[in-house]
């Protein structure tokens, strides 16, 4: 009923039912945010004084539920090629807003585990695989462009989500910005990816980017005129894919920039009061790296065709390193601002380029199941990431050398994608 329903709505829109899912996705990568590293580090100061928790034990939090997303995520691949997104971020969805209203309940550290880490699993697992296996699924041409509003979008909600969080905590502590924070996640993602989400285009009687199959080419078979000349798109299966060294080299460069994603954000906050600036400031430059990756992410998907995609994953690796470095060094509300921009152009390239990466090295044919492959060692990677910095701060008590190791991180990165090219294509 439902799809009978979307299908008859596609076929009287005046537009590609494409930018449809593409919004209903985008409030689910809004949503996501709800148990991001960066939001969780609003609440690491109230939750450290009040129950006397390490900076490791509450890193581990993020670790752990990285871990058990990358345990899920070969698993779900496979699922979303054959069935599509809609299952998969519904349930991501309500998995993840639900325990995090949980976690305003929470007195001891085995809860906090057991509901962040759920709700966290399903950030680094279903949460990634739903939204761009749908971009996969219905771009080809503006897959790029899809993949920027939707960085933006994800960024958009990196932005508020902490604000949010502050703003409750200032009105009504810890406990109540949790409820805050839960309550948006399920507000904005689920109803949208339940009522608009179609597997494929091909599910409404369409082609990728909107050519309607039924007009795909004329009767005498000659489709020049009506369907534009695309290159073939790679149609690798995973075990193809896996085989080529284009698949580790950028597993190894997924190794070496997600830890530093998830590492200084969780940190952040924290490193900046720990430098004198006050909590509102720290929110403040965490909503600002926030707001630049969401901007730079949307730049980033019009990366010229005519330049590999492999020199802007290269410049990622530069800016994530360089980042490091500044923020080493802040020790005033304006360098941490502009340590804040700094990362977060990195994080923006990060966050669309890579998954257009994966897709132009690799297809759709086999999306799920080699992205799901993939996303193990990048979920496994930025785990380790708040592992890192919290037990060398723990160990040195400061933070210097954490942000050191990142910095180390982001510059070999750099090499490693120098390196990265497409492998020679098997096409349909």
């Amino acid at each position: 009923m439902r799809l009978r329903f979307i299908h008859a709505l596609a076929g009287r829109l005046p537009f590609y039912y494409g930018w449809i899912v593409l919004a209903a996705v985008s409030a689910a990568s809004f949503s996501r945010q709800g148990p991001a590293v960066a939001t969780l580090s609003i609440f690491i100061d109230p939750m450290t004084t009040e129950f006397g928790w390490s900076r490791t034990e509450i890193s581990g939090a993020v670790s752990l539920g990285g871990i058990l997303g990358a345990v899920a995520a070969p698993l779900i691949g496979p699922f979303l090629d054959k069935n599509g997104a809609r299952t998969i971020l519904c349930f991501a969805v309500l998995t993840t807003g639900v325990p995090l209203l949980f976690i305003s309940t929470v007195n001891a550290l085995p809860l906090f585990y057991v509901f962040y880490c759920i709700a966290r699993m399903n950030f680094t697992g279903p949460y990634d695989l739903g939204i761009y296996g749908s971009i996969v699924n219905w771009f080809y041409q503006k897959r790029s462009f899809a993949t920027s509003v939707t960085t933006l979008a994800l960024m958009s909600g990196l932005v508020a989500m902490p604000l949010i969080a502050h703003t409750a905590m200032q009105a009504g502590g810890w406990r109540t910005a949790w409820i805050a924070v839960g309550a948006t996640v399920l507000i904005v993602g689920f109803v949208p990816a339940w009522l608009l989400l179609v597997r494929r285009p091909e599910d409404l009687g369409m082609e990728i980017d909107g050519a309607p199959i039924s007009k795909a080419a004329d009767v005498s078979g000659d489709d020049s005129a009506t369907k534009p000349i695309l290159e073939p798109e790679p149609a690798f299966t995973r075990t193809e894919a896996i085989r080529t060294p284009a698949f580790w080299l950028l597993s190894l460069f997924t190794m070496l920039a997600w830890p530093i994603q998830a590492g200084v954000s969780l940190h952040q906050a924290p490193f900046l009061i720990e430098r004198g600036l006050d909590p509102t400031v720290a929110a403040a430059a965490v909503s600002t790296f926030s707001l630049t990756s969401g901007i730079t992410g949307f730049a980033y998907g019009f990366w010229p065709k005519r330049i590999p995609l492999r020199f802007a994953l290269v410049l990622v690796g530069l800016l994530l390193g360089a980042a490091a470095l500044a923020m080493h060094e802040v020790d005033s509300i304006p360098m941490a601002y502009g340590a804040a921009i700094l990362f977060g152009c990195g994080i923006g390239g990060l966050l669309t380029i890579l998954p257009i990466a994966w897709a132009a090295f690799f297809g759709r044919r086999s999306y799920g199941a080699i992205r799901g492959v993939a996303l193990t060692i990048q979920v496994a990677s930025q785990a380790a990431g708040p592992l890192i910095a919290g037990a060398l701060r723990d160990l040195t008590g400061t933070y210097d050398a954490p942000l050191m190791t990142f910095a180390c991180f982001g510059f070999a990165g750099a090499a490693v994608a120098f390196l990265a090219k497409p492998p020679k294509a098997q096409t349909l």
